[in-house]
């Protein structure tokens, strides 16, 4: 049997999410015996070099450049699923935790419009733990009712706060994945968490690493001044700037900042764990480091954190390529995720964990507590 999905995209990033689902097709295909072909209709992302990455990877058969509040739904081919990673900066527990009254904040609605428009079967949305406290709470409430009941019959939704590092991704990173299947399939098409993968045994970065070969793309060498790297041979793996003894013992090299520390500054990785959360921003001294050389990361070796092939290929200069990794959707992840939404539809069984957030039903909004 055929299945076929048209799929459509807001906030696509370099396209962590759409590799993800795309692996997931071709995964569900071969084991279930069921072809799906997922079709990448179009896509939308405001950054340049991202939206190049997208298209020399991913290949979609439109993708709309810019503003995403320019774009009319109407305009655009109809999908049978959509995804949306909607921006998180104002939502981010770092920063100024603006929520829905900051200039990020109320893009989720356009990934409504199409919700309403376009009325797709299903639809993944992601975003940063940090919504759930966003404005008192009121933030993920008023997300949740507006996916809930978008469309003439509002959507059955199933979020839950995915760690990352047990499910494939040699990174811990944890985000809300809000999974919705429309009202009128929901009663026979019920999406359930998929059980982690790698629970017990996480991935470790040197592991995530050992792959990688001396040509991959996107795989320079970082350079750094010779007070760079005397300071970091004086961290340990799994120190940072500020709990380092040895870094501190030492007047010359030591960092003499007042008041708050941030504890990623020179923070280097322990090879037999898995790396800690990957960012796409920050300065000097956040780059990730090594845990035996004493350098920053390669944006091939965030990449592998982010669980991205090899052979995927970044465009831009250094900065904005860190940036586009940090601001991913980890693939394995959300492949795990993707098959278990796809084995669904097909009706077939897949191992499942408890939710730890409340499934939100179609309007009315239940009145409860959203976590567990």
């Amino acid at each position: 049997m055929h299945h076929t999905f048209r799929m459509g995209e807001f906030f696509s990033g370099p396209g962590g999410m759409a590799l993800g689902a795309w692996q997931a097709a071709q995964d569900v295909s071969r084991e279930t015996g069921e072809q799906i072909s997922l079709i990448h209709q179009w896509a939308n992302d405001f950054h340049p070099d991202t939206e190049k990455t997208y298209r020399a990877n991913i290949r979609p058969t439109e993708f709309i450049s810019g503003d995403v509040r320019e774009i009319d739904p109407k305009s655009l081919v109809r999908v049978d699923g959509f995804a949306f990673g909607f921006p998180c900066n104002d939502f981010s527990q770092i920063g100024e935790h603006r929520g829905l009254d900051g200039e990020f904040g109320p893009l989720y609605e356009q990934g409504v419009e199409v919700l309403k428009t376009h009325q797709p079967k299903w639809f993944v949305a992601e975003n940063v733990t940090g919504l759930i406290s966003s404005n008192d709470g009121r933030a993920l409430e008023k997300i949740l009712e507006a996916m809930a009941s978008a469309g003439d019959h509002g959507y059955h939704l199933v979020p839950h706060i995915y760690r990352f590092e047990e499910y494939g991704v040699p990174q811990k990173r944890r985000r809300i994945i809000i999974v919705g299947i429309r009202g009128d399939l929901a009663e026979h098409i019920r999406f359930q968490v998929p059980a982690p993968t790698t629970p017990a045994e996480p991935i470790s970065v040197e592991k995530a690493f050992a792959d990688i070969p001396a040509d991959a793309p996107n795989h320079d060498l970082p350079r750094h001044n010779q007070t760079v790297v005397e300071r970091l041979k004086l961290i340990a793996p799994g120190e940072n700037a500020f709990n380092a003894k040895l870094l501190q013992e030492d007047e010359q090299l030591r960092l003499n900042v007042k008041g708050a520390t941030l504890s990623n500054i020179y923070r280097r990785l322990e090879s037999d764990k898995p790396s800690y959360t990957v960012t796409g921003s920050g300065g000097g001294g956040t780059h990730m480091y090594h845990w035996e050389e004493p350098r920053a990361l390669t944006n091939r070796e965030r990449a592998r954190l982010q669980s991205f092939p090899n052979d995927f290929r970044f465009h831009g200069g250094p900065a904005s390529v860190r940036k586009q990794i940090g601001m991913a959707v980890p693939v394995e992840g959300a492949r795990v995720i993707f098959e278990a939404l796809f084995r669904t539809f097909l009706g077939k069984s897949y191992p499942t964990a408890e939710r730890n957030m409340n499934d939100v039903s179609p309007k009315p909004l239940r009145e409860e507590s959203l976590l567990v």
